[in-house]
């Protein structure tokens, strides 16, 4: 790079001038640091997940949790995709229950086939870059909380997340789901900014959401649940639409494949479907999965009352990311006519 005709007429002497010093001391590795990685809790969860890793068995543990246990399951992750890679683990296999307060980043890139669930309430980063896991939070069973008022995680959830399932019995704090590039997750409310500059997955908010919803939104789709007509003010709009949702019509079996499944066929494949068509369907199946997880209430009532409660929902979709999908299928569909003829 030095001798790119570019940096020859530039002189950096006088930035990257060493001052003289009357004491000279050391500019790196100056001295050692302790991280307290020998006393992480991924220790006791590595151990108990070793016929998963090792042999494929499934496993299941309960693990007290506090919240000067960071990064949980990051570890355990890391170890999954050195023996599977990105593909992981088949769904289920290692599945660990914890109790308590989850510190910051709990499940953090969590890897296909690592299912974390806390009963209790977790800091910011949950699910930060979530990588085909699933996460679950929710509440104790005698809490006496109303979830969609209660604060159960922090600001930043699932930062960065690129595949696999987040479901949360409670409020999230702010900037939920931002930079969301292909998880799926439900959570029971959200503070302001949700859904920032998410490029990928569905999110469903089975609650209220704070302002600036949707800021820079360029892709995925999220359905906010809105019987009081408060969300169009709260929504940013610069790059995202918001619609009604249409109930669920008799199948056409020629798109069988574009529809949503109830599970995710991979890592790289969340189940979805295509997003432009099928909202109902993708709606009902991750509002059946977040009951079926979390217990919640607010979904079992949603359910329960299906046909009148999905008039209530709002689908916000990036403009141009629906236009790309659109072209997207027209090009598909010419080349299918020409392999036709």
């Amino acid at each position: 790079a030095a001798d790119h005709w570019k940096a020859r007429g530039v002189d950096l002497s006088r930035l990257l001038y060493q001052a003289p010093m009357e004491h000279p001391k050391g500019l790196w590795n100056t001295e050692q640091q302790d991280h307290g990685l020998a006393m992480a809790l991924d220790h006791k969860l590595l151990a108990a997940a070793r016929p998963a890793i090792e042999k494929g068995e499934a496993v299941r543990a309960e693990f007290e949790i506090r919240n000067i246990n960071r990064t949980v399951g990051a570890m355990l992750s890391g170890e999954v995709a050195l023996a599977y890679g990105h593909a992981g683990l088949p769904d289920d296999t290692i599945s660990f229950t914890f109790r308590g307060t989850g510190g910051q980043s709990f499940g953090a890139f969590a890897a296909r086939g690592v299912t974390l669930e806390l009963i209790g309430d977790s800091n910011d980063y949950v699910g930060k870059g979530l990588s085909g896991g699933r996460v679950i939070v929710r509440q104790p069973p005698n809490s006496k909380r109303e979830p969609t008022q209660n604060i159960i995680i922090g600001n930043t959830v699932l930062y960065g997340a690129i595949a696999g399932e987040a479901y949360f019995e409670g409020v999230a704090g702010e900037r939920f789901a931002v930079r969301n590039s292909g998880a799926v997750t439900v959570v029971e409310g959200v503070g302001d900014h949700g859904c920032e500059y998410m490029t990928g997955g569905v999110v469903v908010v089975l609650g209220d959401t704070g302002r600036n919803f949707a800021a820079g939104m360029s892709g995925g789709v999220a359905y906010v649940y809105d019987p009081t007509n408060r969300f169009e003010p709260l929504c940013n709009k610069a790059m995202v639409e918001i619609e009604t949702i249409a109930p669920a019509t008799v199948g056409d079996p020629a798109e069988d494949a574009l529809r949503p499944r109830q599970k995710s066929v991979s890592v790289d494949d969340n189940g979805m479907g295509d997003v432009l068509a099928f909202d109902a369907e993708r709606l009902r199946i991750l509002i059946e999965r977040h009951q079926l997880y979390t217990g919640s209430a607010r979904a079992r009532m949603i359910l329960e009352n299906w046909d009148a409660e999905l008039a209530n929902f709002r689908k916000v979709m990036p403009t141009d990311y629906r236009r790309a999908l659109l072209d997207l299928a027209q090009e598909r569909k010419a080349a299918a006519a020409v392999a036709a003829e």
